[in-house]
């Protein structure tokens, strides 16, 4: 019986690894801040039509309102309830919202945020999303209901209550994260109203949670929590269909709790993957990009079965969370292309691409000092609506790297290999670079600073193929390079390190 019972433990834990996405869709977006009338109409016209697997919503849950009109982008991570009304709109706007997107296939994942409660100097009153009342000193937040029995303040040990020394798992775990209260998960109270809260959501048919601050939780406490959840919706999953969990613990290593603490509980975030990439794209500290021919697991990163993988996301782009100065961003649009293009092409990991807004960066002493700055937002502080230009671009401050042709284009690259071997490696023993998929693919980068001219073998069929980074196949002609492979598979290739984006792209669909 003992047995019967690991079984199947084991399988619900394996379970919660698989994205659930469509057959033939791989990729997740982070629609960071966006509305929730304003996904449900871009999962419509140009997430499933462009293959795009699902989107990571931010937190749907009630926050605390700071600084009205000037209001940061991290209140979404400061909750005073489980209420589903956020900047993002309201309950039925979230419910439309999921059954539309599910409706074309493109999954939604919650940004889940249940390590603690808003700041302990949140103050008392209804500055809240909806009205709700809370008070962060009394440490009371009647919605749940929370009291100041449901957190950590008895365990943690230091004369702060804040975490003091990162290298003390202990103070890490129980104490609170930056003033935020810490809840007592260890509690089968607290974990009964974080499960309530996750149930809802999955029973409103969402696919799976990207978990905040999971070093922070006890992996005990999680698996607790993970073992309460609903299986997904079946309007829209196969039956017993688990939650995809995919779990913030920023480790580059060095560090006192490790994400290998976490991996039988769902996929991880791979910090080092950004960091390591960034530097490689950089040439920084005489990194090539040839260097990259076994990345992955050859670099020290994390099973590739256990990996959320990613070039930037909302932190790190801001300076916060891991991998400093290193990280591309939309801000390098040249260098971030060619990054998150690696990232798709390479068979590593699940794949998460950033979508971000702009916002008036002021750097001072090498640190911005509005990295704060909320989404683009009208004078009463409500998110503004995404609108799309004529040419498919976002304006009004939102960036929408997502919709970039390049980037695009091999997330439909990433689908159209997916399942076929890393092969057909080439380089130039510095940052020219070359690799297939099986048949189905093959990219080729220039970052350096001369000409690549060179004839290789890309596995292919022979045939004219478009380029999806130029341009891209419209009927039976390519709007940028075409790229003829002859018989034997091999192919002529020349980018200038002058162009505007270095590298070229082929996939079994781009094919006249």
């Amino acid at each position: 019986m003992k047995l019967l019972i690991l079984v199947a433990l084991f399988g619900l834990s394996l379970a919660q690894h698989n994205p659930n996405t469509k057959h033939g869709r791989t990729s997740i977006v982070h629609l960071f801040e966006w509305r929730w009338a304003d996904i449900a109409e871009e999962c419509e016209r140009f997430l499933a039509p462009n293959g795009f697997g699902g989107v990571q919503i931010s937190p749907p849950h009630e926050s605390i309102v700071l600084n009205n009109p000037w209001r940061p982008w991290w209140e979404r991570y400061q909750p005073i309830s489980y209420n589903l009304c956020s900047r993002s709109g309201t309950e039925n706007e979230l419910r439309d919202m999921i059954t539309r997107c599910n409706n074309v296939g493109v999954y939604i994942y919650v940004d889940a945020i249940i390590n603690h409660m808003c700041g302990a100097g949140g103050g008392e009153g209804t500055h809240s999303n909806c009205g709700t009342y809370f008070s962060a000193g009394k440490k009371d937040f009647p919605s749940v209901p929370y009291s100041h029995w449901d957190f950590n303040d008895n365990k943690c040990k230091t004369g702060s209550g804040n975490i003091e020394n990162y290298g003390d798992p202990y103070q890490v775990r129980d104490c609170r994260l930056v003033s935020l209260l810490d809840l007592a998960l260890e509690k089968d109270y607290v974990r009964g109203k974080v499960a309530d809260y996750m149930n809802n959501l999955t029973d409103m048919g969402v696919a799976g949670f990207r978990v905040d601050a999971c070093k922070h939780m006890w992996p005990g406490d999680l698996s607790a929590v993970y073992g309460r959840l609903h299986n997904l919706n079946t309007n829209w999953f196969a039956k017993g269909s688990r939650p995809f969990i995919f779990q913030e613990v920023i480790d580059l290593g060095g560090e006192s709790i490790k994400a290998s603490e976490y991996f039988h509980l769902g996929r991880v975030t791979e910090f080092k993957y950004g960091a390591k990439l960034g530097g490689v794209i950089r040439k920084w500290n005489g990194e090539k990009l040839s260097y990259t021919k076994n990345w992955g697991e050859g670099w020290g990163f994390m099973p590739d079965d256990k990996a959320l993988v990613f070039v930037d996301n909302h932190d790190n782009q801001r300076g916060h969370g891991a991998g400093g100065a290193a990280i591309v961003t939309f801000w390098d649009p040249r260098m971030h292309k060619m990054a998150v293009a690696y990232m798709l092409a390479h068979p590593y990991g699940v794949t998460r691409v950033m979508s971000s807004f702009r916002w008036n960066r002021n750097i001072v002493n090498g640190k911005d000092t509005n990295d704060w700055m909320g989404p683009p937002s009208h004078s009463d502080g409500s998110t503004k609506p995404v609108p799309i230009n004529p040419d498919q671009t976002c304006g009004d401050g939102w960036v929408c790297e997502h919709r970039w042709r390049q980037i695009k284009n091999m997330v439909i690259f990433r689908n159209v290999v997916n399942g076929q071997p890393h092969s057909n490696w080439w380089d130039n023993q510095n940052n020219q670079v070359a690799f297939g998929r099986g048949n189905r693919g093959f990219i080729v980068f220039n970052n350096d600073d001369w000409n690549l001219d060179v004839t290789l073998n890309t596995g292919m069929p022979g045939g004219t193929y478009c380029d999806v980074i130029s341009g891209q196949k419209d009927g039976d002609r390519c709007t940028g390079k075409q790229i003829t492979v002859g018989g034997d598979g091999r192919a002529h290739f020349k980018i200038s390190n002058q162009d505007e984006d270095p590298f070229v792209a082929i996939h079994a669909d781009s094919k006249l």
